[in-house]
């Protein structure tokens, strides 16, 4: 359990008594300077733990035995291979350069880590614990003596600095300018113990997770390989992490291995997880070609996004001889605010008429019933499938923080329930609201022309390209660009490849993107990379939104002192940001619905916030060897 001890400077006080006749008289002194010491600064007790948690106690003790949600006793070996789209042409995921590929920080390790059945807790991993004050103003990492990169070299704090100094110089500009904020200074004590120094201005609830968080570079290989953080490269990196690069077909194919030596394998944190001798990753080109490849055995476990594939085509011989098993899986975690995004720095889309205008359009009721076969349910908070969603009229707690900015606020904020996705009828064309997003294209000033386009005073038309990397997702775009061109949008949807996508997105050269939107359940810093008028440059902030009442609502996000405080400022951010309606929310499911050659097994209970089949499923090596006598899998 976390302790407290007396200030440093108390501590030391007995070393100061001298020897002789004046000792009593100094003993007697000392003894009143100490309990005035002790009195002075007792707000300046430290805390020493083995982790954290943003509010409350942590869940696992001190000398816990192993997590609660894995199997202790889980083999190790085997594969597990799983399919990603597209193609990578690095291994460096911390650069906008180039595409990195699955999973390339797999090998590498930070101070801490979270668990999958807490919302805000972090235990000590590479460090061994870590001393805070109440006020949490700084903190001491205190390495673990046996913590060592794969090549056998110790992990030290001067890797923590060096690794910390790299991201903060060298990272992404949305992440360099949120840590320029946090951290004041970082400071290496001894060969295994850094001391990180917060802003006085900055809320500090959060900061001991985040930088505790941060990956751990080898110095020592950065400096003698040359490499540029910022730079794409296809030299993986050198990590302490319990698995290693093996190989790699590039484009194509990556593989990462177990690392039998892996400094950490005993550790309580650890234990029953990281199971498989390998880890595969195949790349293909679309959805439809990963799917055929999994039916043929070319990976073994998929985690099934498409609706209709689930409901129709898992119908193929492996399954039916009981090769591949199809399970659905709870889901308690939050929903990833997946929606059509609209970017704000176009002209057309600065108008607040015109976006719910394109919202309107969006069938969601029909695509459920008619494409994704009543799988999904409706997105409509940033915070969807969590207890952190706006409903109903704001509560006078919320009120309270939104209406000294009323004037900032958009129409409805602290009057009206909070914007919710519209509701469409059984047809593809909504003839209702067809009629409302008439009305207010034309109050917007887009009039229809005598070729039922809608133009503006200049003559423009409103034309509304939407991009699209997935050809599953054509059934999708396609009723959406058909609704809006019966409103008279000059509607396009144009298929672009990977690599065109995550260039495109990047230079924010785009009108509409699919992309995710969701807040975390314990929300903090990260709001500033995606909602901070000052991230309006970068990837994370996709709509490119500025708005000064989202920026004055995060710091109280970040400052919250209790969940309670956390939930209400939350919720009235999320009423903000829904006004906007810079996106067009699409849908979530609360269960993974996942296929796998039936190799691998699970915690009879998951936890809420993980399915975890990399980290805690295992290898069953009898199953597996009945599968390849059978010839379903090599």
């Amino acid at each position: 359990m976390a302790r407290q001890r007396p200030h440093p400077t108390v501590a030391r006080a007995a070393a100061l008594r001298p020897a002789g006749p004046v000792a009593l008289a100094f003993g007697l002194t000392v003894c009143l300077w100490l309990g005035l010491a002790l009195a002075a600064r007792a707000a300046d007790s430290t805390i020493t733990s083995h982790g954290i948690s943003t509010f409350g106690d942590l869940k696992y003790p001190a000398g816990f035995a192993h997590l609660a949600y894995v199997n202790p006793d889980a083999p190790k070996g085997g594969e597990i291979s799983e399919w990603t789209s597209g193609g990578f042409d690095s291994m460096n995921p911390y650069t906008v350069k180039g595409r990195a590929a699955a999973l390339a920080t797999i090998m590498l390790e930070s101070l801490m880590e979270g668990t999958a059945d807490e919302v805000d807790a972090a235990y000590c991993l590479l460090c061994e614990t870590i001393e805070y004050p109440e006020d949490r103003s700084w903190v001491i990492f205190r390495l673990r003596p046996e913590a060592a990169f794969s090549d056998g070299s110790p992990v030290t704090a001067d890797d923590v600095l060096f690794s910390y100094e790299t991201l903060r110089d060298k990272g992404l500009s949305s992440f360099r300018a949120v840590i320029a904020q946090q951290v004041e200074a970082a400071e290496v004590l001894g060969p295994k113990e850094i001391r990180f120094s917060f802003k006085p201005e900055f809320p500090k609830r959060d900061l001991i997770q985040s930088v505790g968080g941060l990956p751990v570079f080898s110095k020592a290989d950065f400096e003698a390989k040359k490499r540029d953080l910022e730079a794409t490269s296809l030299e993986p990196f050198l990590g302490s992490g319990p698995y290693v690069f093996d190989s790699m077909d590039v484009g194509a194919r990556v593989i990462y291995r177990r690392n039998p030596d892996y400094w950490g394998r005993d550790l309580a944190l650890n234990r029953g997880r990281h199971n498989f001798d390998r880890i595969r990753i195949e790349y293909f080109g679309d959805y439809d070609a990963a799917f055929e490849g999994f039916k043929g055995g070319a990976y073994t476990f998929r985690n099934e996004a498409s609706s209709l594939i689930w409901a129709t085509r898992y119908d193929f011989p492996a399954l039916k001889n009981g090769w591949v098993k199809k399970a659905e899986l709870h889901d308690g975690d939050i929903a990833s605010g997946q929606a059509f995004v609209i970017n704000l720095r176009r002209e057309k889309f600065q108008d607040l008429r015109v976006r719910e205008a394109l919202g309107l359009m969006f069938n969601f009721e029909w695509s459920n019933a008619s494409l994704f076969y009543g799988l999904y349910a409706r997105i409509n908070s940033f915070w969807e499938n969590s207890d952190m969603a706006a409903s109903g009229l704001p509560s006078p707690e919320e009120l309270a923080l939104l209406e000294p900015m009323a004037d900032l606020l958009p129409p409805g904020v602290l009057d009206q329930e909070p914007v919710m996705a519209p509701v469409s009828g059984e047809r593809q064309l909504d003839r209702r609201n067809l009629r409302k997003a008439a009305a207010l294209l034309d109050e917007a000033g887009w009039a229809v022309g005598n070729d039922g386009m809608r133009r503006n005073a200049k003559g423009e038309t409103l034309k509304v390209e939407m991009l699209n990397d997935s050809q599953t997702f054509d059934r999708v775009f396609t009723p959406y660009i058909e609704n809006l061109r019966a409103l008279g949008v000059d509607a396009v949807m144009s298929r672009v490849d990977d690599a065109q996508m995550t260039n495109r997105t990047r230079a924010h050269d785009f009108d509409i993107v699919t992309g995710h939107l969701g807040g975390g359940l314990t929300p903090g810093s990260e709001l500033q990379q995606t909602f901070g008028s000052k991230s309006v440059d970068d990837v994370f902030n996709l709509m490119g939104l500025q708005s000064e009442a989202v920026d004055r609502l995060i710091p109280v996000i970040e400052g919250a002192k209790s969940r309670e405080e956390l939930k209400t400022a939350v919720r009235a951010l999320d009423r903000v940001l829904r006004a906007y309606r810079f996106w067009v929310p699409q849908w979530f499911k609360d269960k993974h619905t996942v296929a796998y050659y039936d190799m691998y097994e699970h915690p009879q209970e998951l936890p809420p916030y993980a399915l975890g089949e990399l980290d805690f499923w295992w290898y069953n090596a009898d199953k597996a060897a009945a599968l390849k006598a059978a010839g379903a899998v090599d």
